[in-house]
């Protein structure tokens, strides 16, 4: 731990005490508390994972230079022989403000305003231990057809998941799409916008950790944020006002959860494997 702090801090580093966070199989998060302050340290095994957390770095960078949100303050990022590291600022947790859902939702409106000329991003990343391709299209179909839906579930097919029928019934839905997504211009994504990837900070303000960036149809983070719930109501709202949907948005919830059921089809298998179905049966 302590070659990556000096690492990237490029100075001498005197560790105080070293707190496991959080751990599983991808990342170990550690609070460090130094002589030259507070660390959030994430370190995984580089050879399975490669470069993901140079990515994550990349991803937080860019929601903090075109977000409101509170996002850790990248440090630096060190890979020795077998593991990498991202270093943080340390966010210290607290509870929310009386305007945490109004504040979250503003800051959500206004950074799906953030746009680009593609869907996509400028390079490849991950959704959560998967690999996630972001080869830039034109048109939002075409992204969602061939970077999202398609890959993963080629990926379940291979690995006996599922079967023939449900890939034909997925490629027909595929073949629909241009005719069930509003045109809109791509937005600024978190990616992977679960009730586990926001955290409060000590004066009670939304923060935004672990993304999965890129430029895609807003819809996508609002599909994900009811897919297991943990939002309040108050911030849809308020994301409304500031930033109007379609009248008929949440006609498409499920069809917006298909791709990260699908990972979670790949990773977990089990009863996602029926939620996936049932979606695109739904259309086909």
């Amino acid at each position: 731990m302590q070659t990556p702090l000096e690492k990237v801090l490029n100075k001498n580093v005197q560790i105080l005490s070293r707190i496991p966070l959080s751990g599983g199989d991808i990342n170990a998060v550690f609070k460090v508390k130094t002589d030259k302050g507070i660390f959030c340290v994430k370190q995984n095994n580089r050879n399975r994972f490669p470069e993901m957390l140079k990515k994550e770095a990349k991803g937080l960078k860019a929601l903090a230079e075109n977000s409101k949100f509170h996002i850790p303050n990248v440090i630096g990022n060190y890979e020795d022989d077998s593991s990498q590291h991202l270093v943080l600022d340390f966010i210290e947790s607290g509870q929310k403000s009386p305007s945490f859902w109004k504040d979250f939702g503003t800051h959500l409106a206004q950074m799906h305003q953030q746009t680009s000329d593609q869907f996509g991003w400028s390079e490849d990343n991950y959704i959560g231990s998967l690999h996630q391709s972001n080869k830039q299209h034109s048109n939002w179909a075409d992204f969602y057809t061939e970077e999202r839906i398609l890959p993963q579930i080629q990926m379940a097919f291979n690995a006996k998941l599922i079967d023939a029928q449900l890939v034909e019934s997925a490629e027909r839905l595929c073949s629909k799409l241009p005719d069930l997504f509003p045109k809109e211009a791509p937005a600024l994504l978190h990616g992977d916008l679960w009730s586990g990837n926001f955290m409060v900070d000590a004066k009670g303000n939304p923060v935004l950790i672990d993304p999965a960036v890129y430029y895609g149809h807003r819809e996508m983070d609002l599909g994900m944020m009811q897919l297991f719930g943990g939002f309040s109501n108050e911030l849809f709202e308020i994301y409304h006002e500031v930033f109007p949907l379609e009248k008929s948005w949440q006609d498409r919830i499920q069809l917006t959860q298909l791709y990260p059921i699908l990972v979670h089809v790949n990773l977990f298998g089990g009863g996602y494997v029926r939620s996936a179905a049932s979606i695109i049966h739904q259309y086909c």
